[in-house]
């Protein structure tokens, strides 16, 4: 394993060990074992090496999206909202990593494929469930890339409400199975 992978692996471990905060370029050193320097050898700055790690992060969720099940469309795209969703409450820190655009550079070419790779991915298991759909609840023409982005936007939300405990003071404070199968109903019928 390369100095640079080493030090994402590291990087990695710390975060899933202490949080996001705690993923400093000199916490990472200390970890990885090199000097305080080292990471700056490898990396434009801390900014660089977490967007390497929200990459990888990215790769997982991906990896998540090629073992799905067989079956229908319907079914293919639930389950990846299952998974979406099953991702950020196993990984919270991993999922916080990955859309902290205040540590990461959103524009750093690796990250951007392997972001957009997730949502193409997502997208076309929505365009495939829309066009075998049968119901008229969207207007015709709707683009399937906008409905995929409004349910993403929809499954984040649901996971980080349920990640930092913004659904536990609800008066019902709903379970994220079943507040997931309200959200799938809404938008998938």
């Amino acid at each position: 394993m390369s100095a640079r992978q080493r030090l994402i692996r590291t990087a990695a471990d710390l975060l899933v060990g202490s949080g996001v905060e705690a993923v400093t370029l000199r916490g990472i050193a200390k970890a990885a074992g090199v000097s305080h320097g080292a990471p700056l050898r490898h990396f434009s700055g801390r900014a660089e090496l977490l967007s390497a790690v929200a990459t990888l992060g990215f790769t997982q969720l991906l990896q998540r999206g090629a073992q799905l099940p067989d079956g229908t469309p319907r079914e293919r795209v639930t389950a990846a909202c299952h998974a979406y969703v099953d991702f950020a409450v196993t990984n919270p820190a991993m999922f916080e990593l990955m859309f902290r655009r205040d540590l990461i550079d959103p524009e750093e070419p690796g990250l951007v494929s392997a972001s957009s790779a997730v949502f193409d991915t997502f997208a076309e298991l929505v365009r495939l469930d829309r066009a075998e759909a049968d119901d008229d609840r969207l207007r015709p023409g709707t683009d399937p890339r906008l409905v995929a982005a409004s349910l993403w936007g929809a499954l984040h939300g649901l996971a980080q409400l349920w990640l930092w405990g913004g659904l536990a003071g609800a008066s019902f404070a709903p379970s994220p199975e079943s507040a997931l199968a309200v959200t799938l109903d809404a938008y998938l019928g």
